[in-house]
C-alpha cells in the first residue's frame, strides 16, 4: 500500500508555533457570524494515540463519517473512530482508512449503478474522479470541536456556513498573497470534496455536501463546507480583519437591485472605480 502522508501545499503558509485555539474560534465567530461548532479531524497511526486524546469517545454501532462530524458540531463530542466504526468503504477511502489504490477493488466498485449512475461505467468514473488521502499509513481518526484543543494541532479544519460566508471567508484567505481556488464537484460522496481533498493536497477545498451529507450528517439545506489545514488560519483571521476595517464584512448588508451603487462604490474604491 502506498504510504504517503497528508499533502502540504507548495505555497502554504508556514506552520505557526502553536494556535490559541479558544481564540481561533472567537475570532472566527466574530468575523463570519458562524453558528455551527468549527471542528478539527486528526488523523492516526496507531489506535493508541487515538485513543490517548482526552475525553474522546468511541462509538456503540457504526456510523457514516459525516455522521461522526456532526456529532462534533452538534453535540460537541470527541469522537474517535476506525474502519471497524464506519458504515462501509465509501466512508473509510476519502481519509485513507480503507485501501482505495488507483487500479483496486474500491475504484472499480459499481455499488452506486442505477441508484446515482446509469452504468458501471459511470459509477467507476465516479470512484476514479474522488480525491482521497492514500491508504496505508492512518489507522484510526478523531474530531473534535476545535476551541477544545484536543487534537493539538488537528490535520484539517471543518467549517460549515451559508454561501454568503464561504465568499467572505475565501476573500479572507486571498487578501494577502493572492491565489485563484479551484475547487471540485464530485457529486454523491462530496466528502471526496472536502476533507479528501483538503488532505490530499493541503489547501483549502471547498465542497456542496452531498445527499449522505444532508441525510446523515445533519448538514442543513443552506450550508457548504470549507476543510482547510490549520496552517491557513493566521492568514485567514489577518485577511479578516483587514477587510472588516474596510467595511467588508458578514452579513452582507443588500443595497437594493434599483438603487445607484455609485456611492456605496465610491466609499470603497475612493473613487477609482
Amino acid at each position: 500500500m502506498t504510504t504517503t502522508g497528508i499533502g502540504v501545499a507548495a505555497d502554504a503558509p508556514p506552520t505557526p508555533e502553536g494556535y490559541d485555539w479558544p481564540q481561533v474560534v472567537a475570532d472566527l465567530t466574530r468575523l463570519l457570524r458562524l453558528t455551527p461548532t468549527p471542528v478539527g479531524m486528526k488523523l492516526f497511526e496507531s489506535v493508541a494515540e487515538m485513543e490517548a486524546v482526552p475525553r474522546i469517545r468511541r462509538p456503540q454501532n457504526r456510523f457514516a463519517l459525516d455522521q461522526v462530524v456532526a456529532q462534533a458540531r452538534w453535540l460537541n463530542f470527541t469522537l474517535g473512530i476506525t474502519m471497524d466504526d464506519l458504515i462501509g468503504a465509501q466512508c473509510g477511502a476519502p481519509v485513507g482508512l480503507h485501501p482505495n489504490e488507483d487500479e483496486g477493488e474500491w475504484r472499480q466498485r459499481t455499488t452506486m449503478t442505477n441508484v446515482w449512475f446509469a452504468s458501471d461505467a459511470d459509477s467507476i468514473a465516479h470512484q476514479q474522479a474522488m480525491d482521497v488521502l492514500p491508504s496505508g499509513r492512518y489507522t484510526a481518526l478523531a474530531v473534535s470541536p476545535l476551541a477544545t484543543g484536543r487534537l493539538d494541532p488537528p490535520d484539517l479544519v471543518l467549517l460549515y456556513g451559508t454561501p454568503g460566508q464561504m465568499i467572505i471567508l475565501i476573500n479572507g484567505l486571498q487578501f494577502s498573497g493572492y491565489k485563484k481556488f479551484d475547487f471540485s464537484v464530485v457529486g454523491e460522496s462530496a466528502c471526496a470534496d472536502s476533507w479528501g481533498r483538503a488532505l490530499r493536497t493541503g489547501e483549502p477545498s471547498l465542497s456542496i455536501p452531498c445527499y449522505a451529507e444532508r441525510r446523515f450528517g445533519g448538514v442543513q439545506d443552506d450550508e457548504l463546507l470549507m476543510a482547510l489545514p490549520p496552517r491557513y488560519l493566521p492568514k485567514l483571521i489577518e485577511g479578516l480583519e483587514a477587510l472588516s476595517r474596510n467595511g467588508l464584512r458578514y452579513p452582507i448588508p443588500p443595497l437594493g437591485i434599483q438603487a445607484d451603487p455609485s456611492e456605496s462604490l465610491a466609499r470603497s474604491y475612493q473613487d477609482r472605480f
